[in-house]
C-alpha cells in the first residue's frame, strides 16, 4: 500500500513539472504562432534562393 502512495506522490510532481513547463513556455510565447513554422518547412529551399541572388 505504500509503493501505491509513493507512485501517486511521484505522478503528482511529474504533472506538476510539466504543467509548469506548459505554463512558462505559453506565457514565453512558445504557442503563439502555430501556423508559420509548419509553412516554414515546406518553403525552406525558396528561402535559401531569396537569399543568393547571383546562385
Amino acid at each position: 500500500m505504500s509503493v501505491l502512495i509513493l507512485l501517486i506522490i511521484v505522478s503528482i510532481c511529474i504533472a506538476g513539472g510539466f504543467l509548469i513547463a506548459f505554463l512558462w513556455g505559453s506565457g514565453d510565447g512558445q504557442f503563439d504562432d502555430v501556423y508559420s513554422p509548419a509553412r516554414r518547412i515546406l518553403f525552406d529551399d525558396e528561402y535559401e534562393s531569396n537569399q543568393n541572388p547571383n546562385e
